[in-house]
Order: structure tokens, then sequence, then C-alpha cells
């Protein structure tokens, strides 16, 4: 079945400042970038998932759209989950009224190395989805986060999506596609539902707002990073050197955490910093 957040796409309105944004963000360098068919991209690795840059190249239809896509500013867009089994996955989701589409190849070039990555995926349909685009993913080569520095992002902690319907978010992330639903709690200081599902090391933390006005019906949107690291008052000190407009260090809301917001250079995704105390 799924085992990890494979990556997740931020589709982007220029590759060259978005990869200079997360360069500087993550404290690395890219793992992967390539070039095709109007397609631009930057891959950066952690220790447990990856963060796919997507920005237009050229003239191209593809590129066009992408253009449309991002007139606005960058945009996350998809979620791409890692299987151990690509045949088994889409048998079973589609037993479960998901209605996966076909099994297809897929292949890219580093642009700098000539070296060469491939895999199989599947597409669920949108629609199945609440709007958040998703696909299950098979490779035999998944890239390999480098050494981090001290204050580099060392992991994903959790990844934040908005949801006007809870109930279904429970049906689909956890009874359907068969993530682990860790935890269900209502915040009432802070207005907040949220959802926990745990998978390959960290938190798909589904929430709904309390008291806005919402159609059930509504999509989902991814929304926000938390991104962990091993020194938080290095991370900070490293950033602010680096010119990035920050909040103090503070006290998570988890126990045990503390947190500091990344205001700027960031591709307009909300996006904190989080250690976690040391046992």
């Amino acid at each position: 079945m799924i085992t990890a957040l494979d990556h997740f796409v931020l589709v982007c309105p220029d590759i060259a400042s978005a990869t200079a944004d997360y360069e500087a963000l993550l404290g690395q360098s890219p793992a992967w970038q390539a070039e095709a068919g109007g397609v631009a991209v930057s891959v950066f690795a952690v220790g447990n998932t990856a963060i796919e840059l997507m920005a237009p190249s050229g003239d191209g239809e593809t590129a066009k759209k992408l253009r449309a896509l991002t007139k606005d500013g960058a945009r996350m867009t998809s979620l791409v989950y890692r299987s151990d089994d690509l045949a088994a996955d889409h048998h079973v989701m589609t037993r479960r009224g998901l209605r996966p589409g076909e099994i297809s190849n897929g292949a890219s070039t580093h642009q700098a190395t000539g070296k060469t990555r491939s895999w199989q995926r599947f597409r669920i349909p949108d629609d199945q989805m609440a709007g958040v685009k998703t696909f299950v993913l098979q490779t035999d080569t998944p890239l390999l986060a480098e050494t981090p520095q001290p204050g580099a992002a060392t992991a994903l902690d959790h990844l934040v999506v908005n949801t006007p319907n809870p109930e279904r978010t429970v049906a689909t992330y956890g009874a359907r596609l068969g993530l682990r639903f860790a935890l269900d709690r209502t915040a009432e200081e802070w207005k907040t539902r949220f959802l926990f599902f745990r998978l390959g090391g960290l938190t798909l933390e589904i929430i709904n707002r309390l008291g806005e006005d919402q159609d059930p019906n509504g999509p989902d949107s991814i929304w926000g990073l938390t991104w962990e690291t091993d020194d938080l008052a290095a991370a900070h000190a490293r950033l602010e050197a680096s010119g990035h407009n920050l909040s103090e260090i503070r006290t998570g809301r988890k126990p045990g955490t503390t947190v500091f917001t990344v205001r700027d250079r960031t591709q307009g995704v909300p996006t904190l910093f989080i250690a976690h105390a040391k046992r």
C-alpha cells in the first residue's frame, strides 16, 4: 500500500526565482533538475519527502497552461504518494470506488548530468479527491536528501490541507485512500477542527475552520508547510542572515516544540520551521 508522500508539487511562474527561494529556505541544492515538454522542474529532497517546483518553459501549449495557472502567483497543486506495489494499490483503489486511471510510465533526465530516472504511476480523478490532484507512484530510484548542514531543513513535519467538509476527508483519506487516521481534535480556542493522517514520517494535517460560511461540497486546497530542523536557532540565524523576514522563535502548539514563521521568499506558501525537544 501507500508507504510515504513521495513528493508534492508547487507550480511557480518562474523556475529560476523559485529555485533560488527554496535553496535559501531549505539550506540545500536541488536533488534533481529537468526541462522537457514545456515544463521546467527543480526537486528538493528532505529526509521523508520532496518538493517539486514546476514552472513553464518555452512557448508550447503546456507552458501556456502553466502560465495561466500561475498568473496570480505560485500554487500548490498535487500530492504524489509512494507505493511499494502499484498494481495492488490500483486494484484496491478501484474496488474502493476511487476510479484510478491507467498505470503509465514516466521518465526524466537530469539537465546537468544526463542521468535518468523512471517510474510508474496512476492518477486518481480530481473529483474523487475534492479537487486535490492526486497520484500514486512507484519508483526504484527515489531521490536522496543530501546531508543537512546546521540549520537546514531535515524533513517535512506536516503539510496542511484546508477542507470545508471534514467528514468527507475522513472517508476519502482514511477509508478509501488507506492512510492512518491518527487524530481528530477540535480546538475551540483556534476555531479549528484538526484531522491528522500519518504516513512515512510526516503528518497530513487537514483542517476545517469553524464558524466560517463554507459549502460542504466545495473543494479542498493545499495550504501550508512546516519544515523540521535539528537546530531551530541555527535555522533562524541562517535565514535571518540571508535577509528573510521572520517571526521570533516561540513555543509551538504541540507540546515540546518550538517554531518560527517565515514571512517571505516562500513563493507565497504559508511556512513554519519547527524543532522537537530532544528526548
